[in-house]
């Protein structure tokens, strides 16, 4: 044991070595490394060079130490108790249990199994002998907030009931707002969701309790109850982190928070709503880099990738991504853009809000205020000698409009709309007041997309389909046995039954046959039917897939098409 903690191992050669990263690699996040604060396996997880898990394995392997992923792990509640949450977060380790029932040796996962200090610092608190177990920091971290989280919340709140330290309803901010357990819990909420992979935090008040639900992939989980006085001072930390008035609470209010999170910087959109039992409050989370994207992550099937390719390599014309809120949209744009974003060509988005900031893309957002609608850039956008112009959403007829010159002036346009299908998204344009002509001229795709959740591959159990489920799958007649699988929920999706999510696409790409049906302004129906005998895949045949090979259940299926 003591051997194993003498031997050093210098992470940057252990990689390089493994094959995991090459020389090159190492020397660039070495310079990058340089005054920046960071350790070395920090700056190459940043950099996309290598992930957590493969730092984690070769560091187990080269310094003879167990690997573990926490996922199945139970702490029980005498090692809990051994350390504080604040010491095992900044040391970024974990008490897991006594070495085969030896009461001197405490097991301990480790993001850096080589922090002599950590290993000291604990060796102290527990008076034991530690034993490493090598773990990825966001794994200790999730599981810290898991076993330790409450605690941590509940002292915080005991201490803000006993001394009553209400934020003062103006607008002086007073530096001991900082270290009181209100902005503690605010700060905790934040992170356990981000860590947590939500995409929304809920903070709802009800008659005698506030209630705090994270929306995650898709779908919204109780996290906590808090007691409804504390309602006044959360509603307050957050206005005055999302720069609002604290002292307005009959009106809706918007912020924005930016929050660093294991070294991610999160972007958070923040709405206030005054309710009968008080303000409700909703934060919705966007990590910086989460919208920038590699294509092949988009989960495009090979024969859309191929259709997707095909609509981006057209010079001039209008691509629209639909769908509702929460669809993905923002995501398939932007991972758009960045694919066409090379040195020769100028590419100008107009948004609301800019979601995400891209090097070499001139981003604008609009104001009302200023008379900066989407029409009013869009104007000034094409006297800015623009090669693809992406606007955030098309919302009325003027935009409609122009985008429809534009693209027809050689400009590639790019822009979102809610609909329900691609098919409908054509109508919904003629409905808006453009003519069919010009619709059937100007645009070359249409992408509808949806996100639905994914089994988690541990424990999804199989049956077999009923007679209905077949027909609606698209199973021939003869097909009796056919399987799929339901969610059921284990430690590895913490008890959802999911983990993750995937996109469903429907891809219409334009046609002549399909030109000349728009501009005889011809219906949904007759334009889905043509994509369909074009070979287009609907989003119901599309998931249908994925609940026939496993991956997604047949009731998800049915939330994203339950109309087609």
């Amino acid at each position: 044991m003591a051997d194993f903690i003498r031997r050093k191992v210098r992470l940057g050669e252990a990689l390089v070595e493994s094959g995991a990263i090459t020389e090159e690699q190492l020397e660039q996040a070495l310079e990058m490394q340089k005054g920046s604060g960071r350790k070395l396996g920090e700056t190459l997880v940043d950099e996309n060079m290598v992930t957590e898990e493969v730092i984690a394995s070769v560091l187990s392997t080269q310094l003879g130490y167990a690997y573990s992923d926490l996922q199945n792990i139970t702490i029980a509640p005498d090692i809990q108790n051994l350390v504080s949450a604040s010491v095992l977060k900044k040391n970024q380790v974990l008490p897991l249990g006594y070495a085969q029932d030896n009461m001197n040796i405490l097991q301990l996962a480790m993001a850096d199994p080589q922090d002599l200090n950590a290993m000291d610092d604990i060796s102290i608190i527990t008076g034991c002998q530690v034993e490493p177990v090598v773990a990825t920091p966001r794994s200790i971290m999730l599981a810290i907030d898991k076993y330790f989280g409450t605690d941590e919340v509940d002292s915080a709140l005991e201490e803000y009931t006993k001394e009553r330290l209400i934020i003062e309803e103006d607008d002086t901010f007073d530096e001991d707002i900082n270290s009181s357990p209100i902005v503690m819990l605010v700060k905790d909420m934040i992170e356990k969701a981000a860590r947590q992979r939500s995409s929304d935090i809920h903070i709802e008040p009800m008659e005698r309790k506030v209630r705090i639900r994270y929306r995650i992939d898709g779908a919204l989980y109780e996290r906590a109850r808090y007691d409804i006085a504390v309602l006044p001072a959360l509603s307050a930390r957050v206005k005055i982190i999302g720069g609002m008035d604290i002292a307005e609470k009959r009106k809706p209010q918007d912020g924005r928070i930016t929050q660093m999170v294991d070294r991610t910087e999160y972007d958070i959109r923040v709405s206030v709503l005054p309710t009968v039992y008080g303000e409700k409050i909703v934060m919705r989370l966007a990590a910086k880099t989460a919208l920038n994207r590699e294509k092949s992550q988009l989960g495009l099937k090979p024969a859309e990738m191929k259709q997707f390719d095909h609509i981006l390599k057209n010079p001039h014309g209008i691509l629209l991504v639909t769908g509702p809120t929460g669809s993905g949209k923002s995501t398939t744009l932007y991972t758009a853009l960045s694919e066409l974003n090379t040195e020769d060509v100028n590419i100008i988005t107009v948004e609301d809000p800019v979601e995400a900031n891209i090097d070499g893309i001139n981003q604008v957002q609009t104001n009302n205020k200023a008379n900066l609608t989407f029409a009013s850039a869009l104007r000034s956008i094409l006297r800015q000698d623009p090669d693809i112009i992406m606007i955030g959403e098309i919302r009325d007829i003027e935009t409609a409009s122009i985008a429809v010159q534009a693209s027809i002036t050689g400009h590639l346009v790019v822009s979102t709309l809610h609909t329900n299908s691609s098919a409908s998204t054509i109508t919904r344009l003629a409905d808006m007041g453009l003519e069919p002509y010009l619709i059937a001229d100007s645009i070359v795709g249409v992408i509808a997309q949806r996100l639905v959740r994914r089994l988690c591959p541990n424990c999804k159990k199989p049956r077999f389909a009923n007679e209905e489920e077949r027909e609606i799958l698209g199973c021939k007649p003869e097909e009796e046995n056919v399987e799929i699988y339901e969610p059921c929920g284990c430690p590895q999706c913490d008890n959802m039954g999911y983990k993750g999510r995937i996109g469903v696409y429907e891809i219409l790409e334009m046609t002549q046959p399909l030109r000349h049906i728009i501009s005889k302004g011809g219906n949904a129906e007759e334009i889905k039917a043509q994509a369909i005998k074009e070979g287009m895949h609907t989003l119901r045949m599309s998931a249908s897939e994925y609940v026939l090979t496993g991956i997604t259940s047949f009731s998800e299926m049915m939330k994203v098409s339950f109309d087609a």
